[in-house]
């Protein structure tokens, strides 16, 4: 199913869809190609043996792809590494390494492409990777482990790990911790051959307790940064300056139910960038809209009900296209961006793929 619009300037794109395979339906990482003008969507690869790639990240040259192997207990987590061919729409697999800990749930690449960290989730810590030449990761040269717990004794009952996020600079990299409630903030030092990461004064910024912290990002300025909590349903709004971190405002994401219902899942900053989204699980299934002010405060701006346990979404280059990854439906809905208001219209189109759990986009040239 497409719908066409007369703009025709766009390019085209691959879209890799990463999933997670232990249902046994999956196939591994899917390689789309993805032609915005008509909204059309052709499937292109897909991976084999591959086990539960369920969050990926591209170098930013473009000629690499990294995930995460979602695996524990008998299966120890690890990461993979793979050549994308543009050519031919195509992941050509390098090698994979032990991630140094249970379940990772996200990988994340510097803009050098020398330095890879996976966090992981059932370690409680994180690991950093250097990269070859040729794309493939060495053995990890720091594994970090975090400390403490939270007051949810279900889900806060040791350290959590979520993602790792760059600042602009790079002189830094941000940690959630949704199992102890804390922000971690790291030096980073991309040339350092053994230690990339040091510890940083404060080495973490205190969380409301119960909120568990999962997806952090900054805005395009520089200045202001996101972080959205899984277990309160929030997000905390900082200002950024000088490597600190302000909090100015909290807002609701999730207002479903009770704090047992919440299960706030992914954010993300249009390309204007005059809006913010994020994805809620649970009882909610739906995208919370809000309109970003020039001080970066945000102010809700309506929910958008998609499919069941929308986990990961993207906003497509062009900023015209939000497509998000409904896990439990299977498949990916996508949705046109109104410039304007930033409401979303779907457009009726769905990928069918198993339990997709993360969206990343490339040109195809």
């Amino acid at each position: 199913m497409s719908v066409v619009f007369t703009n025709a300037q766009n390019p085209i794109y691959y879209l890799l869809v990463g999933t997670y395979t232990n249902s046994g339906a999956s196939e591994g990482i899917y390689v789309y190609r993805f032609n915005p003008n008509k909204t059309e969507v052709t499937l292109m690869s897909k991976t084999t043996g591959v086990e539960n790639p369920s969050y990926l990240a591209i170098s930013k040259d473009q000629k690499f792809v990294y995930c995460v192997n979602e695996n524990k207990g008998d299966k120890p987590g690890s990461v993979s590494s793979f050549a994308l061919d543009k050519a031919k729409g195509e992941l050509h697999f390098l090698n994979k390494q032990p991630s140094g800990g249970d379940a990772p749930c996200f990988i994340n690449i510097d803009a050098s492409g020398k330095n890879v960290i996976a966090t992981n989730y059932s370690g409680g810590n994180f690991s950093v990777f250097k990269t070859n030449a040729d794309g493939s990761l060495n053995p990890f040269v720091q594994l970090i482990a975090h400390q403490g717990y939270g007051v949810n004794v279900e889900r806060q009952e040791m350290p959590h790990p979520h993602a790792a996020v760059f600042s602009p600079d790079e002189k830094y990299v941000f940690i959630p911790d949704l199992g102890n409630d804390r922000l971690y903030q790291y030096h980073f030092n991309a040339t350092d051959a053994t230690n990339p990461v040091t510890e940083s004064d404060p080495p973490y910024y205190e969380i409301p307790d119960g909120s568990g912290p999962r997806q952090f990002i900054f805005h395009p300025n520089g200045k202001n940064a996101y972080l959205l909590n899984e277990l309160s349903g929030n997000i905390i709004v900082y200002d950024y300056a000088n490597g600190k971190l302000t909090e100015t405002q909290t807002i609701a994401s999730d207002n479903t139910g009770g704090k047992e219902d919440k299960a706030s899942a992914d954010i993300r900053i249009s390309t204007d960038p005059r809006f913010l989204y994020t994805t809620n699980r649970g009882k909610a299934n739906n995208i919370s809209l809000y309109k970003v002010s020039s001080d970066g405060k945000i102010a809700a701006n309506g929910q958008q009900p998609v499919g069941q346990n929308p986990r990961n979404f993207m906003i497509d280059p062009s900023g015209r296209f939000l497509l998000v990854a409904n896990q439990d439906s299977n498949n990916i809905q996508i949705f046109i961006i109104n410039k304007n208001f930033g409401l979303l219209q779907d457009t009726g189109v769905k990928i069918d793929v198993p339990q997709p759990s993360c969206l990343v986009m490339v040109p195809a040239k």
